[in-house]
């Protein structure tokens, strides 16, 4: 169950959250090989945020999934999102970081369970 989890500064309107949604499910699903049934991504735009001691426009995300996450995998995905941000917000790859958790699966819940 991957999950992406991303904040920006810059305010996001439903039509774009909508496109990144979309594109970043169909991303995440595509590089860490999981079904896009399983994949969650949330979007929360004008956090306060500043980066590199400006407010420019920036971004920080992490990215949870339980396997199917490394070196490469995660070089793929942070360009990719990075692209995604750049496209949709106008946020320079420069202004955005990204963190990785490749968890055990019994540390995510769904369901009234544990998967």
């Amino acid at each position: 169950m991957p999950s992406l989890n991303l904040f920006t500064n810059v305010p996001v309107d439903a039509v774009i959250a909508s496109d990144i949604l979309k594109d970043a499910t169909k991303a995440v699903s595509k590089i860490v090989g999981k079904p896009e049934s399983y994949v969650m991504i949330l979007i929360n735009g004008g956090v306060p945020i500043e980066f590199a001691g400006t407010e420019e426009p920036a971004a920080y995300g992490e990215l949870v999934s339980t396997g199917g996450l490394g070196p490469s995998v995660n070089a793929k995905l942070s360009s990719t999102i990075a692209d995604i941000l750049q496209t949709k917000l106008s946020i320079h790859s420069s202004r955005f970081y990204i963190k990785f958790y490749d968890v055990q699966r019994s540390f995510f819940g769904f369901n009234g369970s544990t998967f």
